[in-house]
């Protein structure tokens, strides 16, 4: 491993959203990261990997399902130059100016995992790596911060873009005997756990 940085990709990770964070900087994630390194394990495809890290400062964006739990829907880019996609989540919190409070839906981590992709493999089709192309550059593409210690899947939103190469998807190189099995597991998972909307 020669380069780890933040992608900005992953910047979008803050409190005040409603994804999963690190109270940390992002050069002290990418020193967990080094210092977690050798527990890595394979991701998706060949150049993803997820390095686990202790959960110490880490808020999951993730809840469980509730029947009669109200979700909100929107429909729009993770960043500019991407198509828009559905995201359905959880309501949070209304603060009194009339913000929604993502902080205080999120729960501390119980586990994660640190999602790094070779900057070669962002360079296939999109150019979206910010590090040479060159072997041993990696940048942190997502913190998986979940509320069990079991392995929290893909959600099948984004496994079916990556899949089908969407816009902003990153190609698995799966069959489609693998994508349906991998689809599967996530679908189980996710019909009982939703992101904050």
């Amino acid at each position: 491993m020669s380069n780890v940085i933040a992608n900005s990709f992953v910047k979008r990770q803050t409190a005040a959203s409603r994804f999963s964070h690190f109270n940390g900087s992002w050069g002290s994630l990418c020193d967990l990261v080094t210092r977690n390194w050798g527990k890595r394990k394979a991701g998706y495809r060949e150049g993803v990997v997820l390095v686990p890290v202790p959960a110490d400062g880490f808020y999951s964006g993730t809840v469980p399902l509730v029947a009669g739990m109200p979700l909100r829907a929107t429909y729009e880019a993770r960043r500019p130059g991407e198509d828009p996609r559905m995201h359905i989540g959880a309501m949070p919190p209304m603060q009194e100016n009339g913000q929604y409070d993502y902080c205080g839906a999120k729960v501390p981590a119980v586990a994660v995992d640190v999602v790094l992709y070779a900057s070669t493999v962002l360079a296939e089709d999109d150019g979206d790596n910010e590090l040479p192309a060159e072997d041993g550059n990696w940048e942190v593409i997502s913190v998986n911060a979940r509320m069990c210690e079991d392995e929290e899947p893909i959600p099948p939103e984004a496994l079916i873009a990556n899949h089908l190469h969407e816009s902003g998807g990153t190609n698995t190189q799966m069959t489609d005997s693998e994508f349906v099995a991998a689809l599967r597991k996530s679908r189980a998972y996710w019909n009982q756990h939703v992101m904050l909307g």
